[in-house]
């Protein structure tokens, strides 16, 4: 299949959809990276070892680190984030999702961990016109597909100053939840998230390409990213520059991570082999069963929880989405907000796609014809 995406990733750089792209498709420890077009438009050919903006691919890693954290006793999947997070003390909760922003009760639970994992906390995109959409607009807390504008801490207190949608349980909304779930992985280990993360993830598996921000001595490895306008690919982040070229100036544990293809591929193996990394086990094997299973039960599965028909034969794991019905039937995998895809196939087999450009109409065809090689 590696011949297959490939002809994709020339083709779709040939019609001008993405300027370059890298990516893998098959099975074991061995998989040939394949490149098509270029870092930047006039630029250097694509390389193997580019180091990219996976964004929302983030959300399992992080999981992982969490899941790790609770297997060596600091957190309970069922525990209340309070102790760790007390901004999230006596939430208040919007009679409806599109509630005024003052109509409101107190609610009934605390937020749990397992919540924050299931996109359940009561925190999200607002995908409908609502006062809480308005608000977040207005507060810097929307999500959005630029480097975040604050840091960590600031960004939780302007979340907190906030209602929730839902009873943390009772609904489903995308994204939050991770930014939250990070913060608290820093405050349970008294660190920023980069700095765990790199001693208890991303260290041990190798994946030594993988952070929150790319390096000085690598720079030259981050392409430029764009946007598809009715004017063409807009440049949105230079190669070699930007947001993610070097240290951010503040607490990143609320954002997301750049990696390679390589780095991102070896911690998927570890969820294909069950948990195990070097015949030892990473993380336990019923816990990757929750992480890459459906975990969101069906009345949280509501029309305007996120896009139309995403619901439809999917579920929700731990930062995954999981395919519960059709060809795919066990099929996990998820997507970052600029371009790039994964999803892991029951037999085994690990596909990766990696463009730098902005999620978007112009850009679904390729994640189609991408998820159907399998």
């Amino acid at each position: 299949m590696s011949d297959a995406l490939q002809e994709l990733l020339t083709r779709h750089v040939t019609a001008g959809t993405v300027v370059g792209a890298a990516g893998l498709f098959g099975t074991g420890a061995d998989v040939e990276v394949v490149t098509a077009g270029s870092m930047s438009l006039d630029g250097p050919p694509m390389r193997d070892d580019a180091v990219l903006r996976i964004e929302s691919m983030t959300k399992a890693v992080t999981a992982v680190a969490a899941l790790r954290l609770v297997e060596g006793g600091a957190l309970s999947l069922d525990q209340s984030v309070v102790a760790w997070l007390p901004e999230l003390a006596d939430r208040q909760v919007l009679r409806t999702p599109t509630a005024p922003l003052d109509d409101t009760a107190p609610a009934r639970r605390e937020i749990t961990l397992h919540q924050l994992l299931t996109c359940t906390s009561g925190y999200g995109v607002a995908v409908e016109p609502s006062p809480l959409q308005d608000a977040m607009e207005a507060n810097g807390t929307a999500a959005g597909p630029e480097p975040p504008s604050m840091g960590a801490d600031e960004w939780l207190a302007r979340l907190a100053s906030l209602p929730l949608a839902f009873e943390p349980g009772e609904g489903w909304r995308y994204h939050h939840s991770f930014g939250l779930l990070g913060i608290l992985i820093a405050r349970v280990v008294g660190r920023p998230l980069h700095d765990h993360l790199t001693d208890d993830v991303l260290g041990p598996l190798g994946m030594a390409d993988t952070g929150f921000w790319v390096p000085e001595s690598a720079a030259d490895r981050l392409p430029a990213a764009y946007r598809n306008t009715d004017r063409g690919l807009v440049e949105i982040e230079p190669a070699a520059g930007g947001f993610y070229a070097g240290p951010p100036p503040y607490d990143v544990s609320h954002a997301e991570l750049v990696s390679t293809t390589r780095d991102y591929h070896r911690f998927l193996r570890v969820l294909v082999e069950d948990g195990q990394h070097d015949g030892r086990s990473f993380v336990s094997s019923e816990h990757v069963r929750l992480m890459t299973s459906d975990q969101v039960p069906t009345r949280c599965k509501t029309p305007d929880s996120f896009f139309p028909g995403f619901w439809d034969g999917m579920g929700w794991g731990y930062g995954v989405v999981v395919h519960t019905e059709g060809p795919h039937r066990g099929r996990f995998g998820w997507s970052g907000g600029l371009g790039t895809d994964f999803f892991v196939d029951p037999d085994g087999t690990i596909a990766l796609l990696m463009p730098q450009v902005e999620m978007g109409p112009a850009l679904f065809p390729v994640l189609e014809e991408f998820q159907a090689l399998g």
